[in-house]
């Protein structure tokens, strides 16, 4: 029993050390071996900034080996009946690139080392068959090698059109280079075996020049294939946009005949300041903005934002907004001519109501926005010293902002008109304009 106490003792954790801090944790989220065990984590991907496919760097990283190690491998199996190549054409079809928005880069020249490899294949078959009738009897010794060659330009232009032409540090000129490159080998190619057709004695080398030669002409037509499938593909996507443009008008007419007209006739019927008025033209409006969302700018200009604000006071309100525009209006909807606007419109809404009209007037001097309601009308001098709305949001801040706001009684005593005025050339500067 002392001696179970004794080890008791001598395992349990010092002075000032903690039995957390004593105790080794084990990571749950890795195994022996230290991977992870989640299998989201085990997942082999690719890195995006690779050398060429990024295959044996995403290998490597998932197996935890030295990158040339794996890279040899694969040279190593290629020699296996070409294992090793089928192995790393699979791992580059089926692994995904790793997590990330940056688009993959690619270090190595790939299509330039197929050109040359196709170089090295194909001239010593141009100076095999330069050589004469000597080298009848050894098509074998030619006839791969010209295939290989063949092969390996048409992998050029390839690589060079869906891969190397949506690289920054490449683009379409490079990819015309390639593209020009592969062609001239083939087309040499070509002639080269159609002199051997002319010259040739035997039967064997007769028909091996014509498949070689032909071999050519189809990889000459395959070298420009890609180019035609991308811009097969870019007027396809061009029709399908105008196709779908077209079926948006005919919903947008076809709406405007029928549901459009009917929110109006509803809104007449009823009348604007209405429950049913106001709740008809807020329909409307936000049919509208659905038919033609493609045309609203995305920066919003003084005159939209406006006019979408007072849709949205319509909908608390019972009060309908009247925003005319008179010349071409530069002012942004964050400028303080905006803000002092919306607050003129949002107290014409809370205590006139009915009809209100927003008139915005540009020139060259100056930009000015009238906010004239049909209500009761008010004296700035009558409002209480304690309610500021209309002293500091919309008086106080286009004077502070280098305008003028004044409140005045509207046309023939009836209501009120606020009228908010900004010169133009502060607007540049200080409003964000232009």
């Amino acid at each position: 029993m002392e001696t179970s106490g004794s080890a008791r003792a001598a395992d349990a954790p010092g002075p000032g050390v903690s039995a957390a801090s004593a105790t080794p944790v084990a990571d749950a989220s890795r195994d022996a071996s230290g991977m992870p065990t989640d299998p989201a984590e085990r997942r082999m991907t690719r890195p995006r900034a690779c050398v060429a496919t990024g295959v044996s760097a995403g290998l490597a990283e998932h197996l935890g080996w030295p990158v040339w190690i794996v890279r040899t491998a694969f040279v190593v199996a290629s020699l296996a009946a070409g294992a090793g190549l089928l192995l790393y054409l699979w791992l580059w079809a089926l692994t995904p690139w790793s997590p990330g928005d940056e688009r993959p880069s690619r270090s190595a020249p790939v299509a330039w080392m197929l050109v040359g490899a196709s170089v090295v294949c194909l001239v010593p078959v141009w100076l095999t068959q330069a050589s004469g009738p000597g080298y009848v009897a050894a098509v074998g010794t030619w006839l791969g090698p010209a295939l290989a060659g063949i092969g390996a330009a048409v992998a050029a232009g390839a690589w060079a059109t869906f891969i190397d032409r949506a690289e920054s540090i490449r683009g379409p000129r490079h990819e015309l280079t390639i593209r020009i490159t592969a062609t001239v080998l083939l087309a040499v190619t070509v002639l080269v075996f159609v002199v051997v057709l002319g010259q040739s004695t035997t039967t064997t080398k007769t028909f091996a020049a014509a498949f070689a030669a032909f071999a050519a002409l189809v990889g000459i037509a395959l070298v420009f294939a890609p180019t035609l499938i991308a811009q097969w593909r870019d007027l396809t996507a061009e029709r399908t946009k105008r196709i779908r443009e077209e079926e948006r008008s005919e919903i947008a007419a076809h709406l405007h005949d029928s549901v459009l007209q009917t929110l109006a006739l509803i809104q007449n019927r009823a009348g604007a300041t209405s429950e049913v008025g106001r709740i008809a033209r807020a329909q409307e409006r936000e049919l509208r903005d659905w038919l033609f969302a493609g045309d609203t700018p995305l920066d919003s200009d003084l005159t939209t934002d406006l006019r979408d604000y007072g849709g949205a006071l319509e909908i608390d309100y019972p009060v309908t907004f009247d925003v005319v525009v008179v010349g071409e209006s530069r002012e942004r909807a964050s400028g303080e001519l905006a803000a002092a606007a919306r607050e003129a419109m949002l107290n014409a809404a809370r205590h006139a109501g009915g009809e209100v009209s927003v008139y915005v007037e540009s020139s060259p001097s100056a930009v000015e926005v009238f906010v004239r309601d049909r209500g009761p009308g008010f004296v700035l001098a009558d409002v209480p010293g304690d309610r500021l709305g209309v002293r500091q949001s919309i008086i106080g801040r286009m004077r502070r902002a280098g305008g003028s706001g004044e409140v005045r009684p509207g046309a023939g005593g009836v209501g009120s008109e606020v009228r908010l005025r900004y010169p133009a050339e502060r607007g540049g500067s200080e409003n964000g304009r232009g």
